[in-house]
């Protein structure tokens, strides 16, 4: 296998953030309801086949485009001996899609298993989510839909690979037996214990909620259930009107378990447990400007879009990824900016965010409370380095921001990667603009490197790359990424409508999927903090000594300062600079070596 390492560098993009054009920014659309099944009925079908391109490492295809509502369910593992499953909703009978439910392949640590030619399911269903399960095997839990059954599939078995899946039915509490849009975890000892969540039927109120979140846990590998679709009392009528689909995820390790929830229209907010699920505490990281949203007029304001994702690391602390996007409500109906763009980071080390409308902002405009590099750490990326985010403006509609579908995995050494699907210039079909896998990673957290385009080869050319799924378990050299690709930007059974094409499952490259990111040589982060009033901090990453002189310069390109800083050593280096002597305004800082030079913006303001 080609190594992955953690440190994305050359040949990546730099972090600088090309100039959106104030039309695209405030380009608005209305905000659909999510989808619950198949909408186009249309039997046209895209007239260029996958087939006819250079193709990556394929496990499979469907015709069935909604992989989730927003954020990505875990859908890919990785074990201990390198073998690996991978889960998906398929179906290929469009428009109606009648034999759908659950794809799956499995690599055997040479090579994956033929496409899968039907659900495993005994019934419809949709939306799996994937984990491992006892000492050597593996289970999914999928929602039931437009079948015999109500509730949700739970399919096991005790050797991943090979054999017959075991069926278990869950249902949901009285008065609300449907359950949807499941997400699992397994952990203790050999993953025997079993958290599940999943929301009730979005528009038949379940004690008030519109979709009510519930959560539950199996000692036993899912005979019995305590708690069973328990309603905790932070997430109840009076606090929340409801929960939308897929806006909400889960992860647990060793006695920690842990779920995210958040959405334009709710709290971000992380609930956790220390004790194997038996209690729990709920932290607000981003506080709704508008508590019990209910179709009122608001004000324009800044949001997480719905789409997240959280890891834990070697410690126990939690880690977290999340879309931002733009919105508000008139009498008529909710609205979202499809170009609005950014991917939020957080840790349990870090301060909340506020209720302000401009907290989320993620241009550096006056009220945001994002530091560009530390908290915000994904963005559109200017491939052509005109310093314009060059699209052509036609949006393929995920009701998501420009980049979302964030996916973040934590590794034993508590170093962090970050993948999300970005609306990316220079790729288009003459119409719209194509989303590719952007990859970022960081040491700690506290700053970022290079940004990496895991689609740029001609391989997905012609490629709408989205519904990212990292795998969370990986190793110090490599991490794997299932995606869903076809030809079109947007989808066929809701948002765009488009025809129906085939989507491949697949990994960004031959070879398992794995891509190789050499380690950055120099590596200059965005001072902290930005705007500075007083003493200011530059990180800088060598991987050999270096030395390096610093000089600041002003707007007209006058050195304000200028310092050699020396012989730096191998690692990570703090320059600390004080700027309380320089007047508000724009600046830029530049760090020289023999063989290049690397400038950022910095901000003063007092």
């Amino acid at each position: 296998m080609l190594a992955l390492v953690i440190m994305i560098a050359l040949p990546g993009i730099s972090q600088k953030r090309p100039d959106v054009p104030a039309k695209f920014r405030n380009y608005t659309l209305e905000m659909k309801q999510p989808a619950m099944e198949a909408e186009n009925v249309s039997n046209n079908l895209f007239q260029l086949n996958q087939s006819d391109l250079p193709k990556a490492d394929v496990m499979g295809n469907t015709y069935y485009d909604l992989q989730s509502n927003a954020g990505m369910q875990s859908r890919l593992h990785v074990f201990d001996d390198h073998t690996m499953g991978v889960v998906f909703t398929y179906s290929i009978t469009y428009p109606y899609f009648p034999e759908r439910g659950t794809g799956y392949n499995y690599f055997d640590g040479t090579a994956w298993g033929s496409y899968p030619t039907e659900r495993i399911e005994s019934d419809r269903a949709g939306w799996p989510a994937y984990a491992p399960f006892g000492e050597n095997g593996e289970i999914f839990v999928s929602h039931a839909s437009g079948g015999q059954y109500s509730g949700l599939f739970i399919e096991k078995r005790y050797n991943k690979g090979m054999g017959d899946w075991t069926e278990m039915i869950f249902q949901g509490p009285y008065g609300a037996p449907g359950l949807f849009f499941p997400r699992v975890a397994t952990a203790g000892p050999d993953h025997s214990i079993i958290y599940l969540i999943a929301v009730t039927m979005p528009g038949t109120p379940y004690q008030g909620l519109d979709g009510a979140l519930l959560y539950s846990r199996s000692w036993d590998g899912g005979l019995t259930w305590y708690p069973e679709n328990h309603l905790f009392n932070f997430l109840s009528y009076g606090i929340y009107t409801g929960f939308n689909p897929d806006t909400y995820e889960i992860v647990a390790k060793d006695n920690i378990v842990a779920f995210l929830y958040g959405s334009p229209w709710q709290d971000l907010g992380l609930v956790i447990s220390s004790d194997t699920g038996h209690t729990f505490t709920k932290t607000i990281i981003w506080e709704h400007p508008y508590p019990m949203w209910s179709g009122t007029p608001t004000d324009t304001f800044y949001c997480v879009d719905g789409a997240h994702h959280l890891a834990i690391d070697s410690d126990g602390m939690v880690h977290l990824v999340f879309g931002i996007n733009r919105t508000y409500a008139d009498t008529a109906g909710s609205y979202w900016f499809p170009f609005v763009d950014g991917i939020g980071y957080w840790n349990e080390n870090r301060p909340t965010f506020s209720n302000s409308l401009n907290a989320l902002n993620p241009y550096g405009e006056p009220g945001s409370e994002l530091v560009e590099d530390y908290s915000l750490i994904g963005w559109a990326q200017d491939v052509n380095t005109n310093g314009i985010w060059d699209i052509l403006g036609e949006p393929g509609k995920y009701y998501l921001g420009a980049s979302s579908q964030p996916q973040i995995a934590v590794n034993e050494y508590n170093e962090i990667l970050v993948i999300f699907s970005g609306i990316t210039e220079t790729y288009n079909n003459g119409t719209q603009d194509y989303r590719h896998l952007w990859a970022r990673s960081s040491p700690n957290g506290d700053w970022w490197g290079s940004f990496h385009d895991l689609n740029s080869n001609f391989a997905h050319i012609y490629d709408e790359c989205v519904f990212p799924s990292l795998a969370s378990d990986w190793d110090y050299e490599s991490i794997l990424v299932a995606f869903q690709a076809d030809n079109e930007p947007g989808m066929a059974v809701c948002g765009d409508y488009d025809p129906y094409t085939e989507n491949l499952i697949q990994f960004p490259e031959d070879g398992v999927g794995i891509i190789e990111l050499p380690l950055p040589a120099f590596e200059v982060m965005q001072n902290i903090p930005n705007p500075a009033h007083d003493l200011t901090a530059i990180n800088i990453l060598v991987r050999n000594p270096v030395q390096v002189i610093l000089n600041v310069t002003d707007l007209i390109g006058q050195v304000v300062f200028e310092a050699d800083e020396g012989l730096l050593p191998p690692g990570l280096n703090k320059i600390m600079i004080d700027v309380g002597h320089l007047p508000d305004g724009i600046y830029f800082y530049t760090l020289k070596t023999d063989n290049s030079s690397v400038s950022r913006k910095m901000i003063i303001r007092k």
